[in-house]
C-alpha cells in the first residue's frame, strides 16, 4: 500500500480569495492563482515516495457560480505547473447530502481506493475544519495551515505556511 499527502486546493495549493473575513473560492479562470512554492513543495513531497493528491470542495458548481469546463481550465493550470498525481471533486452543496463533501471522508476513501493508499499513513493538509475533519474521519494524520478563517482545533498539527506543513510531513514519513 501507498503513502499519500491530500492536499486541499483553496488556500493550500492555489491562493485563497477572502472577504469580510470569510474565504471563497475563485470562480473565474483570471482569479486562479497558485501559491509561489506549491510546485516546489509537491516536488518534495514526490521525491520522498509520497502520492500528492488534490481534494477540494467545489460546492460553486451545485450553485451554478462556476461551469464545469471552467473548473476543468483551472485544474488544467494546476497540473500543468504542479505535479500532482490527481485531483478529486465534490462539486455539490451540504443539502446534497453526498459522502464525498469534507468533512466527510468520501473523497479520500474514493481516491485511497483508486490509487492503493493506505488512509492511516496518508497525511491531509488543509486550511478548514472541514479538511481537517475528513482527514481525521480517513485516519490521517492532519495538518493544518492556521489561517484567521481555519475555525479548527482538532489538527493533529499546525503550521504558518505549505514548506512548514512539508517539512513536518518529510520528518514522520
Amino acid at each position: 500500500m501507498k503513502r499519500a499527502v491530500f492536499l486541499d486546493r483553496d488556500g493550500v495549493l492555489v491562493r485563497e480569495i477572502v472577504r469580510d473575513g470569510d474565504a471563497f473560492a475563485p470562480t473565474r479562470v483570471e482569479d486562479f492563482a497558485l501559491v509561489d512554492e506549491a510546485a516546489e513543495q509537491v516536488d518534495r513531497l514526490r521525491a520522498a515516495g509520497l502520492l500528492c493528491i488534490v481534494f477540494t470542495n467545489q460546492p460553486e458548481v451545485a450553485r451554478g457560480l462556476l461551469a464545469p469546463e471552467v473548473l476543468e481550465q483551472m485544474h488544467q493550470a494546476l497540473r500543468s505547473s504542479v505535479a500532482v498525481d490527481d485531483i478529486v471533486v465534490c462539486p455539490h452543496v451540504d443539502a446534497d447530502g453526498c459522502d464525498c463533501r469534507k468533512p466527510s471522508p468520501g473523497m479520500l476513501r474514493q481516491a485511497a481506493e483508486q490509487w492503493e493508499v493506505d488512509l492511516e499513513r496518508s497525511f491531509v493538509v488543509g486550511d478548514r475544519w472541514r479538511d481537517i475533519d475528513a482527514g481525521r474521519a480517513a485516519g490521517c494524520y492532519t495538518v493544518l495551515l492556521e489561517r484567521a478563517y481555519s475555525k479548527c482545533t482538532t489538527a493533529d498539527a499546525c503550521v504558518s505556511t505549505l514548506p512548514e506543513a512539508v517539512d513536518l510531513i518529510l520528518a514522520r514519513a
